[in-house]
C-alpha cells in the first residue's frame, strides 16, 4: 500500500494523466454545463447507473433537449419519462428521476441543489449519486466511489485483483488520496474512474499503460488472482427480466393510452411468465391496470 509520501504522487499520476487521456464526454465539456449545469450531470449520473456510456450518450441527448430543465420533465406524466428511458435498462431509474424533478422544481426553485444532505433526499439519490453531482457540477470536495474505482483501489492499495463488497472503507480511501484543493479534487476523483473504466479493467487490465503502475502494490505482488466473490447477474436470455422488458415495450409503443391486457400474449408468449412480469411491473409504478386495459402511469 502506497505510504502517506507516496500518496501526493498518487493524486498526480493519476490527474495528470487524467488531462492528457480522459474520453471526450459530453458531460465533461465545459457548453454542457453552461448549457444544463447540475440538471444534466444528475441526467448523466442516472443513466450511467450499470449502463455503458455508449449507450447513454445519445439517450442523454435526445432528453436533454427535450427537457433541458426539471421543470419541464415534471410538467409531464410519468408514462412520458418510460417512453422517453426507451430501452436503457432499469426503467425504475425514469419515474425516479420524473419524482426527483418535480422535488427539485418544488424545493429548490428548478436548480439542482450542490448540498450533499439536499441531494440525498431526492428521489432514487443514493450516496455515490449525490456525491458525484456535487463534485462533478459544483466542484465540491467529497471522495467519489463507483466499481471502477474501487477496482483501482482494490489493486493499487490492497493487491486485490478486484473489489470486495462496497464500503465505507471505499470512500475512506479515496479521501485520503484526494488533493486539498476542490478542483484538483475533482479531477482525481474523475481520473480514478476513468482509469478503471479503460485501462485498470476487469479483465485483462493494460498495465503498461498505466500511469501509476510503478505505485500499484497488486502488480508489485505478481498481479496475483485473488478471488472475486462480487455477485453475479443471473443469465437475461429468457428470464422475467427480459419479459418485463418485452411488455414494457410493447407499452411504450403502443398507438393507444391502454391496451387491453389479453393482448399482452402478443409481446411475451409465456403467460406464466408474462404474469409475472406485468404483476411486477405494476408494483413497481412502471404500469397501471384499470378496468381490463394496461397503461403506462399517469
Amino acid at each position: 500500500m502506497p505510504t502517506a509520501s507516496a500518496t501526493p504522487v498518487l493524486a498526480a499520476g493519476l490527474a495528470d494523466w487524467y488531462r492528457l487521456s480522459a474520453r471526450d464526454l459530453p458531460w465533461r465539456r465545459a457548453e454542457f454545463h453552461a448549457e444544463f449545469g447540475g440538471w444534466g450531470v444528475l441526467v448523466s449520473e442516472f443513466m450511467l447507473q450499470q449502463t455503458p456510456v455508449t449507450r447513454v450518450i445519445p439517450h442523454l441527448e435526445a432528453w436533454l433537449e427535450r427537457w433541458p430543465r426539471p421543470s419541464g420533465l415534471a410538467a409531464e406524466a410519468p408514462a412520458e419519462a418510460v417512453r422517453q428511458w426507451a430501452n436503457l435498462g432499469y426503467p425504475r431509474r425514469a419515474l425516479w428521476l420524473h419524482r426527483a424533478a418535480v422535488e427539485i422544481r418544488d424545493r429548490h426553485g428548478d436548480e439542482v441543489s450542490r448540498d450533499l444532505d439536499a441531494l440525498l433526499a431526492l428521489t432514487g439519490i443514493g450516496d455515490y449519486t449525490a456525491r458525484a453531482v456535487a463534485v462533478f457540477a459544483y466542484g465540491e470536495r467529497h471522495p467519489v466511489v463507483d466499481t471502477n474505482t474501487r477496482r483501482v483501489l482494490a489493486r493499487v492499495l490492497h493487491a486485490r485483483s478486484q473489489p470486495g463488497a462496497p464500503s465505507r472503507r471505499d470512500l475512506n480511501a479515496m479521501a485520503e488520496i484526494l488533493p486539498a484543493a476542490h478542483d484538483d479534487a475533482a479531477v482525481v476523483n474523475a481520473a480514478a474512474m476513468e482509469l478503471g473504466a479503460t485501462v485498470c479493467v476487469s479483465r485483462a487490465p493494460r498495465c503498461a499503460a498505466c500511469p501509476i503502475a510503478q505505485l500499484c502494490a497488486w502488480r508489485a505482488a505478481g498481479c496475483p488472482d485473488t478471488g472475486d466473490d462480487r455477485r453475479r447477474q443471473a443469465r437475461y436470455e429468457g428470464s422475467d427480466r427480459q419479459a418485463r422488458g418485452a411488455i414494457l415495450k410493447w407499452l411504450r409503443d403502443a398507438t393507444m393510452h391502454a391496451v387491453p391486457l389479453h393482448e399482452a400474449a402478443a409481446a411475451w408468449p409465456d403467460p406464466l411468465q408474462r404474469d409475472r412480469a406485468i404483476d411486477s411491473l405494476i408494483a413497481d409504478g412502471l404500469a397501471e391496470s384499470v378496468d381490463g386495459m394496461l397503461r403506462l402511469p399517469r
